[in-house]
This record gives C-alpha cells, structure tokens and sequence, in this order.
C-alpha cells in the first residue's frame, strides 16, 4: 500500500465516524463528531496537494512543493478551533442550566413534520380539496394574521372623528 491509498483510507475512516458523531443528540459526541470531520478535512488537503517537495526556500524554483494547499491546511485548522470553541462554550452552558448534554426534541418540529405528512401533500388533486385546513396556533405559518378577517371583524370601522360626541356635562 502507498502513503497515499493509507491517507485516503484514514480520511473515509475519519469521515464515516464523524458524520456518525454528529448525528447522534449528545452536544459532546457533535463535538468530537465536528473534530473528527476537521481532521479529515486536513488529510484531505494534505493528500490533495500531490507529493512532498522542496521547501520554497532555496535558488532554483525545481521541485519545489506549492505552499496554497499548506495555507488551506491552517486555515481550517483555525476555523475547526475556532467552532470547536464556541462549540464547548454552548455545552457548557447548556450543561450549567439544564444539567443535560442531550438535545431535546421539539415539539414544534415534530407537529410540523407529521403535518407535512399529509397524503394531500403528495397528491396535487387531494390538495384541491375544499376541506378547512388545519389550525395550529403554534405553527409560526397559523400565527394571529392582521390581514385575516374574523367573525368579529365584519362590522365596519368608524374613525373616532366619525363618530357622535358628547357634550360635556
């Protein structure tokens, strides 16, 4: 085996674990689910970036190694860091207030995905249906709409200089 084909090897291994890692609910597996696709990433620049070469430092430009896909390699080194900081300071306090590391389902989420399942969704003649649509006063969709006309809304407005005044006794 070549260095190369061992690389490629260690980058699908580090890859499959990390998306593995993120998805699971605890925020300290996301974490290190994060690490591990930030060093894959790494072996990914570093096998792209072709064969060893001489350092760029010298009198002739022959056989030089390019130095953009070592810049890459910091940068996302920087980057990974910098999320994977502010990755633990929300564990942390997610830690610090609820004294969990799980992410809770929404039930939001959950009403909105089983609304979504809906057999009308999927066949555009049940969509034409003229069955009163579901109301969800949670669903931000189903939010109180100014523009919508309620039973007590019909009677017509008066502006406050149309109407009687009193006199003043």
């Amino acid at each position: 085996m070549t260095v190369t084909l061992v690389l490629v090897i260690a980058m699908a291994v580090l890859f499959s674990c990390g998306v593995y890692l993120l998805l699971e609910r605890s925020l300290t597996r996301m974490l290190l689910g994060f690490l591990l696709l930030g060093n894959a990433l790494n072996l990914l620049l570093l096998t792209m970036s072709g064969a060893a070469g001489d350092p760029p430092i010298g009198k002739t430009a022959d056989g030089i190694t390019d130095p953009l896909p070592q810049a890459f390699a910091l940068t996302a080194i920087v980057i990974t860091f910098a999320v994977s900081a502010f990755l633990l300071a929300l564990i942390h306090r997610s830690w610090r207030l609820s004294r969990a590391d799980e992410v809770e389902v929404d039930e939001a989420d959950v009403a909105i995905r089983t609304d979504r399942q809906d057999p009308a969704d999927d066949d555009p003649e049940l969509a034409e249906d003229d069955s009163p649509r579901r109301h969800d006063p949670k669903s931000p969709e189903d939010a109180d709409d100014p523009h919508e006309t309620t039973p007590h809304d019909t009677a017509p407005h008066t502006a406050p200089h149309e109407t009687e005044s009193r006199p003043r006794t």
